[in-house]
């Protein structure tokens, strides 16, 4: 998710069906597209499908035909638009901050706040890496994708740590990222699945020991 000038990773030419130049149809698109993050976050991705999505929206199965194609196009474009919803409120205000730690923290903040709403742009994605898991092919090879340019923007911004002064110089990022992952899959679980009223407090705890072990030692407890 770290090439933010483009909504995902695929290129659309002017004329195909998922082409979003300032039309009607675009605006058609997004609508469908808001419906089918939300459904593929409550059903899967496996779970939607054309008719599936037809029913929910409103639309005909023939219209969304000419939108998608196939399943497999629909899938691709729902996690595109989910891709972009975490994009723009996560990663986007995270740049927005002043470099170093405050950076890191506000990437946090903003990925806890998404888990804490259930923003479904966001959760769509844990969903889907234990769904598709086992499922080779396009939609799982644009996931895998996906997770992978979320790392590198992680190891990215916690680097802008090691330049400012903030982190120790042979602080791994990916190591920091590989911990923050870990946190952040740990919170999920708790917060979605069992109802742990104590997720967040847990999340956060486990967060400032990830800063404290990266910290050059005279900025302990500094933000």
């Amino acid at each position: 998710m770290s090439k933010i000038q483009s909504s995902g990773g695929r290129k659309i030419r002017a004329g195909e069906p998922g082409d979003a130049s300032g039309s009607k149809g675009a605006e058609t698109r997004r609508i469908i597209l808001h419906h089918g993050v939300q459904t593929a976050y409550e059903v899967g991705l496996n779970g939607l499908s054309i008719g599936h999505l037809a029913l929910v929206s409103g639309m005909s199965k023939s219209g969304l035909f000419a939108h998608f194609r196939s399943k497999e196009g629909l899938q691709l474009a729902v996690l595109d638009a989910a891709r972009s919803d975490f994009i723009d409120t996560v990663i986007r205000p995270t740049l927005a901050e002043r470099r170093g730690e405050p950076r890191v923290r506000a990437l946090f903040e903003n990925w806890l706040e998404c888990g804490i709403v259930r923003q479904p742009g966001g959760c769509l994605f844990v969903k889907a890496a234990t769904e598709l898991d086992e499922q080779p092919g396009p939609v799982r090879d644009q996931l895998v994708q996906d997770h992978r340019d979320l790392d590198d923007t992680i190891a990215q911004v916690f680097r802008t740590g090691i330049t400012e002064r903030h982190f120790r110089a042979d602080a791994d990022p990916y190591q920091f990222t590989h911990d923050l992952n870990g946190v952040m899959l740990a919170f999920y679980h708790s917060h979605r699945l069992l109802n742990d009223q104590s997720a967040e407090a847990r999340a956060r705890r486990a967060f400032e020991v990830l800063l404290d072990a990266v910290r050059i030692p005279s900025r302990h407890h500094q933000t």
